[in-house]
């Protein structure tokens, strides 16, 4: 039984929707509620790993010993330091492959370079995940609260057709209880578009900071072993 146009409100026309377009509101708040727990989980996880790649780029850059940076960062990272988690790949595999006999120095660098893209490629995998349910939320919940809307509306029209006269009161009813799934479905689109494109740019960020790291490092280690291999030539 619809709402009066005296006592309607939206709780009111909510409850008297149909099963269907009750369904429809439900699984667009459930998604809805999904996608901010995302929204601030992933904000804050950003956040945090913005900060710790800042504090190790300028320990690294500080220190000319990349050894002793080795020993004194932790065998196993923090999950958010991604950095950190870079540089143990890659001079981890420079340490393997050096104390390797008969393995060159360019075969060296291109270890180091093979573990340092595998690393890279896990940490944009961490950071990534979570955005996918965005997007989805983001560009199926207007058409999920579209389907409610026309379902709603087309009810109301079929119980036009049982009664002798439409009015206002009649009609208004129902087509704004179909018009709130419209609502509920931009409701939970609208911040998760807006998110899913912040931290997708903000992923890309992170991503090209990895690869300049990682050849930063790189360009650190060729020197290191050009400078060796200068050594035992002149020994």
């Amino acid at each position: 039984m619809h709402a009066t146009l005296e006592h309607m409100t939206v709780w009111s026309l909510v409850s008297a929707a149909s099963p269907l377009v009750k369904g429809v509101m439900l699984t667009l708040l459930l998604a809805s509620l999904a996608s901010w727990y995302l929204i601030v989980q992933r904000s804050l996880l950003l956040g945090r790993s913005e900060r710790l790649l800042k504090d190790f780029q300028q320990r690294f850059r500080r220190e000319s010993d990349l050894a002793r940076l080795y020993r004194e960062t932790p065998a196993e990272p923090d999950a958010d330091a991604g950095l950190e988690r870079l540089f143990r790949a890659g001079y981890g595999e420079y340490q393997h492959l050096g104390n390797e006999p008969g393995v060159g120095g360019e075969a060296v660098i291109d270890g180091v370079e093979r573990s340092l893209l595998v690393a890279i490629s896990e940490e944009e995998e961490r950071l990534g995940k979570g955005l996918p349910f965005l997007a989805t939320v983001g560009s199926v919940s207007p058409y999920i609260g579209l389907f409610g809307t026309v379902w709603g509306i087309m009810n109301s029209f079929i119980g036009l057709s049982q009664v002798q006269q439409a009015t206002l009161s009649t009609v208004a009813p129902g087509i704004a209880e179909a018009l709130i799934a419209t609502a509920i479905g931009l409701f939970a689109a609208i911040p998760a578009v807006i998110a899913y494109n912040r931290f997708s740019a903000r992923v890309a960020a992170f991503s090209s900071r990895y690869y300049a790291f990682g050849n930063e490092l790189q360009g650190r280690l060729h020197r290191r072993l050009q400078a060796a291999a200068r050594l035992d030539r002149a020994a």
